[in-house]
């Protein structure tokens, strides 16, 4: 024993050494990093403070009033980092400062501080960063403004930085240490067999599940740990770098390593049509595709829907597939076919008058047939066994979209059990008692508990879902982990916002100019050049509050009558689901409606309201939204919409106002909207007004913000994030699958 004692020693000596060693060789290092980190940081903040108070500073001299910028200079420096702002002239003269602003801090030092690589001025109260930063008014440059930073707070964090990573190389010395001497004492009584086999990952469970009486409670913990790593990943993953198609197709190569990637969905995101004796492709007005097919554009893979269009059977091969888009040929769409009978009983049956109404609470009752329900299972399985055909191992990454496929993961996990299937619920989830109305709910949620990871849009649709488990099956939640376990099988539900891709530089260039845009939506509605122009863009739905929003514009107008003749909201309306009678009555509410307010307010040359029924391509679209001086999304309930996403990404003018339903996804993103609760008439019609008086300066900063949340949070980051769920959730499946399946040491 001494003598294994002694050889622990000799090692772990020099261990320590290096240790220590490397720890004061890294401070230094440490310490340079974290400088330049907080000097950029403080350089940013400094440019964000300078662009706040640019319209200010500008319109003050401007009107040679520059002493009222006092209090707001004042206020500015309420931040605990901030020392003082000066402002200087652009011919170097001191104007104003705040009274922490050193007396002897010149403009001309200002400059020459700022223009050092470390920036840096020592006062007896502390150290400070210069920083100057120019004021641009519409003319160009017209001021600058001297912002100093406490720099204190980096020496805090340093010292606090070199705490640390000595006591984390501490510990990892220790812990190193622990392990040689428990490695030690195991190879002395014998145990060195048992451990190597472990780190094979062998021998922790005996052939017939049971435990291995010295390893099992490891390969126990080891489950947990790993439960656990995987929910602290999640938490501490914030906004990170930019997403992009190239980031989406590093992370299949690496987390999914080049697994395949097969999409279920209703709708086509390419559709083949006989038109004039030609065959023509569009793509499809939706929300989903919008957000999907960007994701199969940066991945490949293989798309499974419905086959729709006319000449669609002409499109394919004889295993039904066509490669899309045209002529670029990214990914294969492989169409299912479906009778009338199958489609109504189906899709506008059960999916559409039955689970839309019932989880988004509509005021519209839902109706269930039991022919509706056989056709949604028949089909079901029908494009469930397609995706098996599609498969080309036993265990791809399967993307099912929305509430037409409730039953389809299930099915599939029956045939391919190691499959990675990721369901996407596109629609709300409504609360227990609300889904309790369905009368197949327990085969609805059996069925998407087939799913290896269930997405909605919100925390609070993943809250709602697990509590309709809960009370419907008898099935183990467990809510710290977000995790629910049914007939043996863990399902994982989190919530993914999702979006749309963000416009290219390649694609903005092609885009009109706003002025382009204006002259050419005014001239085809004929409306004068002073006009404010807001507009509306959705499917023709009951969900979507057309008619409150109608409402509200008809307010507007009766509480502010100055903008009778002044004002036109366009309402673009695609026709959707005609077939059924709620839709069918909801378009003719809309038209008698408009016809209404147009009677009431409208004159020769003018009607307040213009109702376009019909579908526009997108290219039409972003010149809308660029024309309009406001877009009112007021949907009644929504998982998201992302018509407020497209508006927000076609303004690179920084101007434009929106108008969000907080009953709509959206709006827990974007705070900077104008948030409105569309059955509050009054309130709607008020922010209506509010959007159209705006001043240029703030719509300018609400529209900063947006943008940057839009692009931030795009659709590829949607994708990344339950991509990257994926990955580490295979991980995880193959470790546990390896630690069971190995037998132990005899």
């Amino acid at each position: 024993m001494m003598k294994t004692f002694r050889l622990q020693l000799r090692f772990l000596a020099p261990l320590i050494v290096t240790l220590v060693a490397t720890a004061y060789l890294a401070l230094p290092l440490v310490d340079g990093l974290t400088l330049r980190w907080f000097s950029r940081d403080l350089n940013l903040r400094g440019n964000l403070v300078t662009n706040a108070l640019s319209d200010s500073i500008a319109e003050a001299l401007k009107n040679d009033s520059v002493k009222r910028l006092q209090t707001v200079f004042n206020r500015s420096v309420l931040d605990e980092r901030l020392v003082g702002i000066g402002l200087c002239s652009d011919t170097g003269t001191l104007l104003l400062k705040t009274s922490g602003f050193p007396a002897s801090l010149t403009c001309a030092k200002a400059l020459e501080y700022s223009q050092n690589t470390d920036s840096v001025l020592h006062l007896d109260s502390g150290t400070v960063q210069v920083g100057l930063h120019a004021v641009n008014g519409e003319a160009g440059r017209v001021a600058d403004l001297i912002v100093l930073h406490d720099l204190s707070f980096i020496e805090r964090r340093s010292q606090d930085t070199r705490k640390y990573l000595i006591l984390l190389i501490a510990a990892l010395g220790i812990t190193i240490a622990f392990i040689t001497m428990v490695v030690a004492q195991l190879s002395w009584r014998g145990w060195v067999s048992g451990a190597r086999a472990l780190l094979r990952g062998e021998g922790l469970i005996k052939p017939m599940g049971a435990p291995a009486p010295e390893l099992a409670s490891f390969a126990a913990d080891l489950r947990t740990r790993l439960r656990d790593l995987d929910d602290e990943y999640r938490r501490a993953a914030g906004p990170d770098a930019e997403w992009s198609p190239e980031r989406l197709r590093s992370l299949l190569r690496t987390q999914l390593r080049g697994d395949q990637l097969i999409v279920v969905s209703n709708r086509e995101p390419y559709i083949h049509d006989h038109i004039d004796g030609k065959i023509t492709v569009k793509r499809p007005a939706s929300g989903l595709i919008t957000a999907v097919e960007p994701v199969m554009r940066a991945c490949s893979g293989t798309w499974i829907a419905h086959g729709s269009g006319s000449a669609d059977r002409d499109a394919v091969d004889s295993k039904d597939r066509v490669r899309v888009p045209p002529g670029k040929d990214d990914y294969t769409l492989r169409r299912i076919w479906m009778s009338k009978e199958e489609e109504d009983g189906y899709y506008y049956g059960f999916a559409n008058e039955g689970l839309w109404p019932l989880c988004h609470v509509a005021h519209v009752r839902p109706v269930f047939r039991e022919s509706d329900w056989q056709h949604y299972r028949t089909i079901n399985q029908r494009f469930a066994d397609a995706v098996v055909a599609e498969a080309l191992s036993d265990d791809p990454v399967i993307l099912v979209q929305d509430y037409h496929f409730a039953l389809l993961p299930a099915m599939v996990r029956q045939k391919l059990p190691n499959a990675t299937i990721l369901t996407f619920w596109h629609i709300p989830w409504p609360n227990p008692e609300s889904f309790g109305i369905c009368p197949w709910r327990s085969e609805i949620l059996e069925g998407l508990l087939g799913s290896t990871i269930l997405g909605f849009h919100t925390k609070y649709h993943c809250k709602n879902f697990m509590e309709t488990a809960d009370r419907n099956l008898e099935a183990r939640i467990e809510h710290e982990h977000s995790t629910i376990t049914y007939r043996g099988e863990e399902t994982f539900i989190e919530s993914y916002p999702i979006s749309i891709a963000w416009p290219s530089p390649a694609e903005t260039q092609d885009w009109p100019t706003v002025e382009e845009c204006r002259r050419e939506v005014f001239a085809a509605h004929g409306l004068a050049p002073d006009h404010r122009l807001a507009v509306g863009v959705d499917r023709f739905d009951y969900t979507k509050g057309i008619i409150e929003r109608l409402h509200a514009v008809e307010r507007m107008l009766e509480k502010y009558p100055q903008w009778v003749g002044r004002f036109t909201f366009i309402q673009v309306a695609a026709p959707s689901r005609s077939a059924l009678d709620e839709y069918r009555f909801f378009q003719e509410r809309v038209q008698h409606l408009t016809e209404r307010i147009n009677t009431r307010f409208g004159m020769p040359g003018y009607q307040p309201v213009h109702l376009l029924a019909q579908h526009h391509e997108s290219e039409a679209l972003t010149v809308l939204y660029r024309a309009a001086d406001v877009c009112l999304v007021t949907s009644l309930h929504d998982g998201m919409n992302l018509v407020c996403k497209e508006f927000v990404a076609a303004r690179d003018d920084m101007q434009g106002v929106l108008i969000l339903s907080r009953f709509a996804g959206a709006a827990r993103e974007l705070q900077e909207a104008l948030i409105v609760n569309p059955y509050h008439v009054e309130e709607t019609a008020d922010a209506l007004f509010r959007a159209i008086t705006m001043p240029p300066a703030e719509q300018r900063e609400r529209m900063a913000s947006l943008r940057m949340t839009v692009r931030e949070f795009n659709v590829f980051r949607w994708a990344g994030r339950m991509l990257a769920d994926a990955g580490r959730w295979r991980l995880r499946k193959r470790i546990e699958a390896r630690v069971i399946s190995h037998q132990s040491i005899p």
